[in-house]
């Protein structure tokens, strides 16, 4: 039997005293690469807070939050579990911080490495395995703040895996990127899905849905308002209103791509 990454259920959130999501429920199982697609203000930056337990909803009778099975996480036990890439973490991560750095800060959960911290040989020597495997093996000691915004998601990816979690929890992968470099970070996390990693991607980027992801949940103003099999989900229809606009969807070789409906 699958075990339950994400265990959604009857959950009430507030920002501040703005309520964005009430009563909602929501099982993503391991081995079910997923994304999570919304318009902007949506309720997907809760969900990522969510998911990661940097935000608990409020108490109530028949609601929980459950991450793995479990309510209540140690930070770095469950990076173990569950990798995640944000771009906030991409933000305030310390521009000074050299490359290999960045990877072997992820057994820490920290940002940079610090003289407290010690690593072994074997964790120096998988972290230049996954900069091999990502294609950054060459900027190992490069400053963080002088790479592109695709080196620096590359690296930000190899923080997560430095753990081998078996979720990853990927918020906007691609934003920033140029044509080459988004396609080039899909093919890692294709392969990455393919060796049995599950994926699990919030969005607002139809794009950087890979072929691999199979179910779609759609969220509006903290309602989920669709979920199921993309070719079932991904419609004109539903992405207009989903979007509030009218759109014509695309499909081509497995990826999808929206287009103003004449």
């Amino acid at each position: 039997m699958k075990q339950d990454i994400v265990d959604l259920r009857n959950v009430t959130v507030f920002r501040g005293t703005t309520c964005v999501f009430r009563n909602l429920s929501l099982v993503v199982q391991d081995g079910c690469n997923t994304v999570i697609l919304g318009p902007n203000g949506s309720g997907k930056t809760t969900l990522m807070q969510l998911f990661s337990c940097d935000l608990y909803p409020v108490a109530e009778p028949g609601s929980h939050v459950k991450i793995f099975g479990k309510e209540r996480w140690n930070v770095w036990d469950l990076r173990t579990c569950l990798g995640i890439v944000s771009l906030d973490l991409q933000h305030d991560y310390l521009p000074h911080s050299k490359g290999i750095n960045v990877i072997l800060s992820g057994i820490y959960s920290s940002i940079n490495t610090w003289q407290h911290q010690e690593f072994s040989c074997v964790d120096f020597e998988k972290a230049d395995a996954i900069m091999e495997m990502l294609g950054i093996a060459a900027l190992k000691n490069r400053a963080f703040g002088t790479m592109s915004t695709g080196q620096q998601r590359r690296f930000l990816l190899g923080r997560t895996l430095i753990n081998d979690p078996g979720a990853l929890l990927l918020d906007e992968p691609t934003s920033g990127l140029d044509l080459k470099a988004s396609f080039q970070y899909m093919e890692m996390l294709r392969l990455l899905m393919r060796s049995g990693k599950t994926v699990l991607l919030v969005t607002h980027h139809l794009h950087e849905i890979p072929p691999e992801i199979e179910r779609v949940v759609l969220i509006k103003e903290g309602r989920i308002v669709s979920d199921g099999k993309k070719a079932d989900v991904l419609t004109s229809e539903s992405l207009s209103n989903l979007f509030d606009y009218h759109l014509q969807v695309v499909a081509v070789n497995g990826y999808y791509q929206v287009l103003p409906s004449a």
